[in-house]
This record gives structure tokens, sequence and C-alpha cells, in this order.
């Protein structure tokens, strides 16, 4: 049997803090284009289903935004706007 190369603990530690700073900004930052993109596109046109499929269109192109402002401000293979991941 080949021997399989394991990763240090401190390389474990490391990339499972990276990750979980990079996920726990995701879901806070989804959270809140959601909630943004609900209010603007449902509540001023009484909404149906297609204002909330508009609402999550726009929940994507603000997401969308996001990351692109994150890669053109210094990170260049993230999406994400912590500084380290």
């Amino acid at each position: 049997m080949t021997d399989f190369p394991l990763p240090t603990a401190q390389t474990v530690i490391k990339t499972a803090k990276t990750y979980s700073r990079d996920l726990l900004e995701r879901v806070i930052t989804t959270f809140l284009q959601a909630g943004i993109a609900g209010i603007v596109v449902t509540q001023p046109l009484d909404g149906s289903m297609w204002y909330a499929a508009g609402a999550g269109g726009v929940g994507a192109v603000l997401a969308l935004v996001k990351g692109l402002v994150a890669r053109w401000r210094d990170v260049t293979n993230s999406a994400s706007l912590a500084r380290g991941v």
C-alpha cells in the first residue's frame, strides 16, 4: 500500500480558519443581499411569485458585484472581502 501524504496539523488548522472566515462572510453577506433584494423588489410592487424571482436575481447581481469588488480590491484568487482569504 502506498503512503498517502497528509498535511500537517498547522496546515489543517490554518485552512479551517481561512475557510471558516470565508464561509461566515459569505453567509452574512448573502443574508443581507437577499434581504435587501426582497425589500427593494417586492415591497413597492406588492410582490408576487415573479417579483420574488426578480428578487433572487437582484440578490445574485449583488453577490456578483461583491465578488468583483473583492477581486478588484486586492484579493485575486477569492471572492471574499476578508483579508488573508
